[in-house]
């Protein structure tokens, strides 16, 4: 794990985001992810050195996303620059799916 990994990790684990359980370096098929939430299903990647291959990255998102994974890519220097707001993000992002869904105004009663 890069020292800027560390860095996210010490802010995701212990269930100290909201009390979402992350873990780190999971195989998910054929692939390891830096950290996932498996009850909500986001895998967070932190894209840096070793992240050149665009192509690789894709092949790996499309997979996880056929798993019924949400990607969030997140380039190593935001992490760098402004980790609180990365860790925002992830949180949003948290709470977006593990929000129930509204229903549409066109399944309401009298439709």
């Amino acid at each position: 794990m890069s020292a800027t990994e560390w860095r996210v990790w010490q802010e995701l684990r212990g269930r100290q985001l909201a009390g979402n359980k992350f873990r780190r370096q999971l195989p998910v098929g054929p692939y390891f992810v830096d950290f996932v939430c498996l009850k909500a299903r986001l895998v967070v990647e932190i894209d840096g050195a070793g992240h050149d291959d665009e192509e690789r990255d894709r092949r790996k998102t499309d997979f996880l996303e056929s798993q019924g994974f949400r990607v969030m890519r997140i380039p190593v220097s935001d992490v760098d620059e402004q980790i609180g707001s990365v860790i925002d993000s992830i949180y949003y992002e948290l709470e977006a799916l593990n929000s129930p869904p509204q229903p549409s105004p066109a399944s309401g009663e009298g439709a």
